[in-house]
């Protein structure tokens, strides 16, 4: 079996209810061993959209990087994501964030998440539930990178559950 850490977003539609959904589907590939509190969030990137509610889980996994992100689009798919623009409204956004300690860069995946280190809304989430895990390429804490974060980066807002 395979640790993963998979980050979820929503801001279009029923936000709670979209990414409730996406962690029902994720079951049916994934052992979900923790989940961490929803965050409202502003947007990042895009600002001129409805506020996110991002989380993250640690899961376990025996599918590959490459089927567990075909997994993850038919996920997002299902759930009614529309393909509008980059950092745009979505109904769910599921991201890689960690596949164990792998270190993978392909034209369709990069783990762990090329801009993880910099977004205190997939961060903080992440340091609930595992503060202590290690980036394999930072070679930082997820809680000595959350602590980085510069003040203009970050966008949580409070805690939404």
């Amino acid at each position: 079996m395979h640790t993963v850490f998979l980050a979820l977003g929503a801001n279009v539609g029923n936000k709670k209810e979209n990414i409730a959904k996406a962690i029902e589907l994720l079951s049916q590939k994934v052992r979900i061993v923790k989940k961490a509190p929803i965050y409202e969030t502003k947007p990042w990137g895009y600002t001129e959209q409805e506020n996110f509610l991002n989380t993250v889980i640690m899961a376990e996994t025996d599918v590959s990087p490459e089927e567990l992100l075909a997994f993850v689009k038919q996920i997002e798919e299902k759930v009614g994501r529309q393909k509008r623009f980059q950092n745009g409204p979505r109904e769910i956004d599921i991201d890689i964030l960690f596949y164990d300690d792998l270190v993978l860069n392909t034209p369709n995946l990069t783990i762990p998440h090329a801009l993880l280190h910099v977004r205190d809304f997939v961060l903080q989430p992440l340091a609930d539930i595992a503060p202590d895990f290690v980036h394999p390429i930072l070679h930082k804490t997820v809680q000595q990178l959350l602590e980085r974060v510069p003040e203009v980066e970050k966008v949580i807002i409070k805690k939404a559950d």
